[in-house]
């Protein structure tokens, strides 16, 4: 599971659900305080779920992305 380590928006889905991903790889790109900040895959897997879309605002600790 892949959460945002920060609250903003995101301006970016970077992969797709089931896209291969590599660990360290960026998924999507959230935008807090005018900075664009990378959530990166923790590890290597198959992006099984992506639970958030481009304008959403995310909180800190919400599941954006599902890696198996």
């Amino acid at each position: 599971m892949l959460t945002a380590a920060m609250p903003g928006k995101v301006v970016r889905v970077l992969l797709q659900e089931g896209a291969q991903v590599e660990a360290g790889q960026g998924i999507l790109v959230v935008e807090a305080m005018k900075m664009q900040n990378e959530i990166k895959s923790p590890k290597a897997g198959r992006i099984q779920k992506i639970m958030v879309a481009t304008s959403d605002a995310v909180n800190a600790g919400d599941l954006v992305a599902i890696v198996e």
